[in-house]
């Protein structure tokens, strides 16, 4: 025996959810699957509870650098326990609230379980038949772990574990100085861990533009944090002292002694077990499952959302395909991922608000291209915080009179850069925001200031 339904969904991370509710409000009847925990990475391991262990690292920074305002405080302690338990009641808060969601949804069948393809529209969970005609799979991803040599051999943390843990590290050593390990690097810093990043290429965030990536650096080394680049053979091994990271840098001592190791280096797609093969769903090298601009994989009725499709790795993102989803099955409309601008940040302190492609991938394009940048040094707002660090910088095509992309390193360039977002989503030139009228004093103000910068690059003798 089998159960139909309209619909099946795998997994409950940030796409799943909010598609299970759109699809019962016009009557259909949805089989919502979930083998682990409601939420998904952003919840649970991801943004939730690392944002607040970065606002916990934040007030320890300031309380630190009371005496620079003129406020006076006593020695500044870190209760390592009572900062775990606040990361993690505020995941149990959001996770709890959307269980208590799914509950009370008419006409969802709500699942615990593997799920497991079977054929092109039938799903098995735990030895039960399901069949839909659509299906969408929103499994989401998890921490990659590279074959380095010695990995199996020691001990190490992921970003799952990383949340979890209620003691500091007497030195934690980060292996990958992109995004997530560098969010983790300047916190356990910040509570007062010796940190070491260790990074195979030649500079951190690679991804960035050289300027972004060196001003970040600073930031960090100017904290205290040991910055490894170019180690082209990371190797483990136990030691007396903890955990032994062997290193190829031609600066530096060869080898780094951690008592704790965090291995950040990439994601992948939770493909591997879903018996996609059985439905015939292609998936690239890596996993991801191969979608055109609305979602659609290569068999007709199946969707993929969110990480595991290779198309966007942030909740943003995710909960975009599930509006291009319901905009089109529902609404229809023609919604397509080509219509999505990339956005993003890395949450350091102070953190980086993107926008859009970088300089270097602007020139590269063989665009006629305009730059303007400006250092938080002239940021009101910035200098009023006594939080200068950084700068902001915007990218245009000089010929289409458009931006096409930002970087806003510095205090609130989080916020500030949705400016720069909602502008080219919105396919406006350069002069509708040259003459916008920001308020003072935020850094956004500096907005309409920079596009009126905005200058050629100098050409190459």
């Amino acid at each position: 025996m089998s159960r139909a339904f309209d619909a099946i969904i795998i997994g409950a991370g940030q796409a799943g959810p909010p598609l299970a509710g759109r699809l019962t409000a016009v009557g259909m009847t949805v089989a919502l699957i979930e083998r682990h925990l409601v939420g998904g990475t952003c919840v649970n391991t991801g943004c939730m509870p690392t944002k607040t262990l970065v606002a916990s690292a934040y007030a320890a920074h300031l309380a630190r650098r009371a005496a620079d305002f003129g406020v006076q405080v006593g020695p500044v302690g870190i209760d390592m326990k009572v900062v775990a338990a606040r990361a993690h009641a505020v995941t149990l808060k959001a996770r709890t609230n959307n269980e208590q969601w799914l509950a009370a949804m008419p006409r969802l069948t709500f699942l615990r379980g593997h799920a497991r393809f079977t054929a092109p529209g039938t799903i098995a969970v735990d030895g039960e038949e399901l069949t839909a005609p659509r299906i969408f799979v929103n499994v989401g991803g998890r921490a990659s772990v590279p074959e380095m040599p010695g990995v199996d051999d020691v001990p190490w943390l992921d970003n799952t574990s990383m949340v979890a843990l209620d003691a500091l590290p007497r030195h934690l050593v980060v292996v990958g100085g992109s995004y997530i390990g560098l969010e983790f690097a300047q916190m356990y810093r910040r509570f007062g861990a010796q940190v070491t990043i260790v990074e195979r290429t030649d500079r951190l965030i690679s991804r960035e533009d050289t300027d972004v990536s060196a001003a970040i650096r600073e930031i960090l080394e100017d904290e205290g944090i040991a910055v490894r680049t170019g180690a082209d053979c990371i190797d483990f091994a136990r030691h007396e002292d903890g955990i032994a990271v062997s290193v190829d840098c031609q600066d530096g001592p060869p080898i780094v002694i951690g008592s704790h190791v965090l291995l950040a280096v990439g994601r992948r797609p939770n493909t591997d077990d879903l018996g996609l093969d059985h439905a015939g769903v292609a998936t690239d090298a890596r996993g991801y499952i191969q979608v055109d601009d609305r979602l659609q994989t290569n068999v007709p009725g199946i969707w993929a959302l969110g990480d595991c499709n290779g198309r966007g790795a942030f909740t943003h993102t995710a909960y975009n395909d599930f509006e291009i989803v319901a905009a089109n099955l529902l609404d229809r409309e023609n919604r397509t991922l080509s219509q999505r601008f990339p956005g993003y940040a890395l949450y350091t302190d102070p953190p980086l608000g993107r926008a859009g492609i970088t300089e270097a991938e602007a020139i590269r394009s063989g665009r006629n291209i305009l730059v303007s940048k400006r250092p938080m040094t002239r940021v009101g707002r910035a200098i009023e915080k006594g939080e200068t660090r950084g700068f902001m910088k915007i990218v245009a095509d000089a010929d289409s009179q458009r931006i096409l992309g930002a970087a806003f390193l510095g205090t609130g360039g989080d916020e500030a850069v949705h400016g720069i977002l909602d502008a080219m989503s919105a396919d406006q030139p350069i002069a509708a925001l040259r003459w916008a009228v920001p308020i003072h004093p935020t850094v956004s103000e500096l907005i309409p200031t920079i596009l009126l910068d905005l200058k050629p690059l100098p050409q190459e003798p």
